[in-house]
């Protein structure tokens, strides 16, 4: 049987993640997933490719907002609650889509923070990001998260690769949303179909993965793995492949303990890839 095993919603783009016993599934994902992000002066998203530093930063959910902490700045909340809905265009990789800031006060807490000039934006309900259409029908959203409103990874896929590697890494350093129990490793590379809680799930492409994974959640530092170990065996088209990036149909409650149900596989040679 395969179990959902952890949930995570990572509230700001590329800072500190949050395990939850259970979470919304709403429209453009898991509820707060990805709903705020930082940019630069020419409005483009940053992250921890260019700033690990990134990862120091760390996020709660309170009753009334994002407490977020690090180490030599202290806290700051960012309410639920945004009042200001002039809207700015942001970039995030090739799409451009509508934000609005949050406040000056934390911008100014955030460029501290990171030593970098920054601000905070947030993404309202109307705006409505299109999900990859190459590998998602017409209509699919998603929020700030990279190309997809969810990534999929199997324990059993980190249980393999730590078995290669001299140090054994944690799952944070792939950023999953929804990590599942059972099963052998990889099985999530193949899942067209999959059913939580009532909930539909579709794969959709699988997951390359960069130096983010490099990054130690905990520390910021920089190191050679996972991709050394990866690459010589989750290798394909000269991309090293990790986890499966899904869409959705309908909303709901995720509570970890769920069974997964896998009603369909795929059957497209773009999501085998070869095993050493």
């Amino acid at each position: 049987m395969l179990t959902v095993s952890e949930i995570n919603i990572y509230p700001i783009k590329s800072l500190g993640g949050i395990s939850l016993p259970y979470a919304e599934v709403t429209d453009r994902g898991l509820k707060y997933d990805r709903r705020w992000m930082l940019v630069d002066e020419q409005n483009r998203f940053l992250t921890q490719r260019e700033y690990p530093q990134m990862a120091l930063l760390k996020v709660q959910i309170e009753n009334d907002g994002l407490l977020v902490t690090h180490y030599l700045n202290g806290s700051v909340l960012i309410p639920f609650e945004q009042h200001d809905q002039s809207k700015q265009e942001v970039a995030i990789w090739d799409d451009t889509c509508a934000g609005v800031f949050v406040d000056q006060e934390l911008d100014n807490w955030f460029s501290a923070a990171l030593g970098i000039k920054c601000r905070l934006i947030y993404m309202p309900e109307d705006t409505h990001r299109q999900v990859d259409r190459q590998y998602a029908p017409e209509g699919m959203i998603t929020s700030f998260a990279d190309a997809y409103p969810f990534l999929l990874i199997g324990q059993a896929s980190l249980d393999d690769l730590n078995n290669r590697m001299t140090e054994p890494l944690p799952m944070n350093r792939f950023r999953p949303n929804i990590v599942f129990t059972g099963g052998d490793a990889f099985d999530e590379d193949l899942m067209n179909h999959i059913q939580i809680a009532g909930i539909d799930f579709y794969g959709t492409k699988l997951c390359a993965r960069c130096v983010l994974t490099t990054i130690d959640q905990q520390t910021a530092v920089k190191a050679k793995e996972p991709l050394k170990t990866l690459a010589q065996y989750r290798l394909r088209d000269k991309k090293i492949l990790f986890g499966q990036n899904l869409i959705h149909e309908n909303t709901g409650i995720l509570t970890v303990g769920d069974t997964l149900n896998v009603l369909s596989t795929h059957t497209e040679e773009r999501f085998l890839v070869p095993q050493k």
